[in-house]
């Protein structure tokens, strides 16, 4: 379906209502892909790539074309949404039939109807990168004051990717510390198991599970979960007799 072309002004407005709580950041970056789209007066198709552990992808784009031209440079290892994404800064193409930085990519757009395109680095994530990408059929599509406001959409692009990073980065925490809660739960047990048999202190205790550990090359916490099974199993058959 075709919009209308929307004055920056509001498609700015429209970001800003964004809830990046609502939806995944996928979707959020498909809603600002749109946005960016319609706040162009040239009718042109945008992408957004993220990378992740040197692999690329396209996380959002309005249309096939822009997608197909992110793939190209990936199935290459090389291309301005690439650059853009690795340095952070904007990568232009003023006219794809003159280009030579990326012959190879900017021949093929060029059959496809590619006439300029534009990257621009979103900021320096600590393990994502990306870039928005724009692609217009006509060449010198891109002047200052458009990728000015641009650059608008992208900075609320890497503010989504900044708050899904750190929204990982929380998860990732949290179930670290409750597998860290857990380890040390099934260690105390395993201690007092062992301090009963031995009648032994708590750290002599933890020294025979260390070792137990060390010897069999396995988790202290595995030895000390094996051992409470062991116990709870012992304990089962000494009621069911």
């Amino acid at each position: 379906m075709t919009h209308p072309p929307t004055d920056p002004a509001d498609a700015f407005a429209e970001l800003g209502r964004i809830k990046l709580t609502e939806g995944g950041l996928d979707d959020v970056l498909q809603r600002v892909t749109e946005l960016a789209k319609r706040a162009l007066p040239t009718p042109v198709e945008v992408s957004v790539t993220l990378v992740r552990d040197g692999t690329a992808h396209t996380a959002a784009f309005t249309e096939d074309l822009a997608r197909d031209m992110d793939e190209r440079q990936y199935a290459q290892g090389r291309g301005p949404c690439l650059d853009a994404a690795a340095s952070g800064d904007v990568m232009s193409v003023p006219d794809l039939a003159a280009e030579d930085r990326w012959p190879d990519w900017a021949e093929r757009g060029v059959k496809a109807g590619v006439g300029s395109s534009v990257s621009i680095g979103l900021p320096i994530q600590d393990a994502v990168v990306g870039a928005l990408n724009v692609y217009a059929r006509t060449p010198h599509t891109f002047d200052d004051d458009t990728v000015e406001v641009l650059q608008t959409f992208a900075a609320y692009a890497a503010v989504a990717l900044a708050n899904a990073q750190l929204y990982d980065s929380t998860a990732t925490l949290a179930r670290q510390m409750q597998e860290a809660m857990a380890s040390r739960a099934v260690i105390e047990q395993a201690k007092g198991i062992i301090m009963g048999e031995r009648r032994c202190t708590p750290a002599e205790a933890f020294a025979i599970l260390a070792k137990v550990s060390q010897d069999s090359n396995r988790k202290v916490r595995d030895v000390a979960q094996a051992l409470v099974d062991r116990a709870a199993g012992a304990s089962r058959d000494d009621r069911a007799g």
